[in-house]
Formats: structure tokens, sequence, C-alpha cells
């Protein structure tokens, strides 16, 4: 079970603050968009010719940032396990939004998988879940941003490099890419086929 109800996270961030960054509880949409850039730097130059899917898509803004960036994949899927959420995603982006549970769920299989932010209230089984089936649904590999550290919070979870590191090699990951130093506390990871 998680720590905390996933829908309520969400859901009472939504009605407090509205269909913006601080409604799916980030920080500022600044901090979004810095956790987004990196995400970027560890994808293809150009993503016209591959398919991502987003698992914890949230309102569809990681796709919405690379329209913004020219960066447009060939095909955008969305995955949140919110209803709500979902939704609101499907009309932003004019997309396709899956509901489903990304820990337990089949996923269609995409180029690249990419998450933003949807590991944070995870427990740490839940993780490991989440990014095995994230990594053995792409094609190309799953880049994931997570809080980074050994902290122990009841609300948040934390990845440490070395658990990062065991994770790449139960899932036999080719090739692993650990980008931090962009903002305190947190850590984007490429696994890679």
């Amino acid at each position: 079970m998680p720590r905390i109800n996933n829908e309520k996270f969400y859901s009472s961030a939504v009605k407090a603050h509205g269909v913006c960054a601080k409604g799916l509880n980030w920080l500022s949409q600044e901090s979004q968009l810095v956790r987004f850039d990196a995400i970027l730097e560890l994808l293809p130059q150009d993503l016209k010719s591959f398919s991502v899917a987003d698992a914890g898509c949230g309102f569809g803004d990681f796709y919405l940032y690379l329209n913004e960036k020219n960066k447009t994949p060939k095909e955008y899927v969305g995955v949140d396990s919110i209803q709500e959420t979902a939704a609101i995603a499907s009309k932003k982006t004019q997309c396709d939004i899956i509901v489903a549970d990304v820990t337990r769920d089949k996923l269609p299989t995409k180029d690249y998988y990419v998450c933003s932010g949807a590991l944070n209230i995870l427990t740490a089984f839940e993780t490991y879940l989440f990014i095995q089936n994230c990594y053995k649904s792409s094609k190309r590999g799953f880049i994931f941003n997570a809080l980074h550290g050994d902290k122990k919070s009841e609300t948040y979870n934390y990845l440490t490099s070395a658990k990062i590191e065991s994770i790449s090699k139960e899932l036999h990951v080719k090739k692993v890419i650990i980008k931090d130093g962009y903002l305190q506390g947190d850590v984007t990871v490429a696994f890679l086929k």
C-alpha cells in the first residue's frame, strides 16, 4: 500500500491551486521546467521519428513543453492513474491519455518512456515496479527524475545513487546516465537499451 493516498494527494492540490504546476504539488512552474530541461537533455536531439510515453503525465505539461521547444515527438501518449488529471491532459494536449496504474498495468510499447515527479510519493517497492514497467515497455529507454538522497520521509520517496545502480543491475540496463546538480535534492536518470 502507498504511504499516502495518491488520488487525494493530487486532487486536494488541484482543488487548492487549480490546473497549474502547484496543482500537481510542484514547488513552482520554474522547478518543473528545470526538471523537464534535464529530461530533454537525455532524449535524442530530434524526436520527430520517436514515440514518447509520459508516465504520470499529470496535465500533459511535458508534451506542451516539448511543443514550445519545437521538439514534438512522432507520437505522444500520456499515462496517469487519476481520471481527473488524465481528462485535463487529454483536453490540453489533444493526445491519447491512458488511465492506468503504472506499477501494475500493461503499458503500450513506445520508443521512450519519461517520468517527471510521479515517483516522489511511491513506496520503494512501488518505485521499483514503476521503473521496471516503464523500462520494459520502452524500445530505447526510460528517462525519469526523482528526489535524490537518503532522507526518510512519511510522504516523499528518495533514491540514492546506489539504489539507482542496484535497480539498473536488476533490470539489466545497458547504459545508465545519472545527472544531478541542476536542483538541490533532485536527480534525472536515463536507463538506456
